[in-house]
């Protein structure tokens, strides 16, 4: 019955029009996450399981235009020398003392805007601000998705250091999008985390010990297949792109042994269990008793930053990763 629900989800994914690489696997998260809730949160997950599919991409399209967004996508972590991750401040404060606020920002702050972000959810349940708890929950999943993803714990984020430029879509996008219906997802009930920042971190450390299996794998794999089998060109849409083949993806999946899967199946695991934490932390709120929807006004607000993301205006800064 759950493998039927899953593969009923994959379907509903895949037939949305997708608007850019790495809008997949974000989506599927997001909505496979609302399955990992307990009895008194998932009604109300689920009611809302559409918006908190469609906006799990939304940091995504704030990242050029709105000042500050691009850095709490990822942390380059292997900037900061060996150990960094046991080592630098969980305070963000204590990090703007010791290191600066320009450095944090070019080097990204991702696991510390899940931690503030995990702070503001618990404070939306305690209010019942419906909206807020839609709105935070969808953005709070993508951020913590972005921590689960190797190349968000480096400053070689698309090989352009090591001349695999590209590398970032191929395992963020190119391989969930042609092998994510032969992955597993249960991960089981979502868990209370006793130490939600402490787990927040330990993803970004779990991302960054991948990094060097992530680009050795495919730079091997690229010395065997010569250009014209490494890429290839696919009908999306109206246009004809040019992807990696669907050979050099296979085996290059193969080769990491199920790492994206993993991935994958660890980011939906802790979205769920963000939420859940932060529900259970805010007292348990009965969200029966809130609205079934986002109201009006949050609906309105959506439409407006959709329509400044398509008026042309000058690109906001955005230091760090630019894919």
């Amino acid at each position: 019955m759950y493998r039927l629900g899953i593969l009923a989800v994959l379907f509903l994914i895949t037939t949305r029009p997708v608007q850019a690489w790495g809008f997949f696997s974000h989506r599927l998260i997001n909505r496979l996450a609302v399955y990992t809730l307990p009895r008194e949160m998932i009604g109300f997950y689920k009611t809302n399981i559409d918006y908190l599919t469609d906006n799990a991409t939304r940091p995504d399209s704030r990242r050029t235009v709105v000042p500050g967004e691009a850095p709490r996508h990822f942390l380059d972590v292997d900037v900061y020398g060996d150990s960094a991750v046991y080592k630098l401040p969980r305070s963000y404060a204590d990090a703007v003392a010791l290191l600066g606020e320009d450095s944090l920002l070019r080097h990204g702050i991702v696991p510390w805007q899940v931690a503030r972000m995990k702070g503001q959810l618990t404070e939306a349940f305690r209010l019942h601000e419906t909206d807020r708890i839609l709105h935070l929950s969808a953005d709070l999943g993508h951020y913590i998705a972005d921590a689960c993803v190797p190349l968000h714990a480096t400053h070689n984020y698309n090989g352009q250091l090591t001349n695999q430029r590209g590398i970032h879509a191929l395992w963020e996008s190119r391989l969930p999008e042609l092998l994510s219906n032969g992955y597993d997802f249960f991960t089981g009930p979502a868990p209370y985390l006793d130490r939600p920042t402490d787990v927040i971190w330990q993803a970004v450390g779990r991302s960054a010990a991948a990094v060097d299996s992530v680009l050795r794998f495919e730079r091997e794999l690229t010395l065997k297949f010569p250009e014209d089998r490494k890429y290839g060109f696919e009908q999306r849409g109206n246009l004809t792109v040019r992807a990696y083949s669907r050979d050099f993806a296979r085996e290059y999946h193969q080769r990491l042994n199920g790492q994206v899967e993993r991935q994958m199946r660890l980011a939906l695991r802790l979205v769920g269990a963000f939420w859940y934490t932060a529900w259970v932390d805010a007292g348990q709120p009965d969200l029966d008793k809130l609205p079934r929807a986002p109201s009006r006004k949050e609906q309105e607000r959506l439409a407006l930053e959709a329509k400044q993301l398509l008026e042309p205006a000058p690109k906001a800064p955005a230091p760090g990763h630019e894919e």
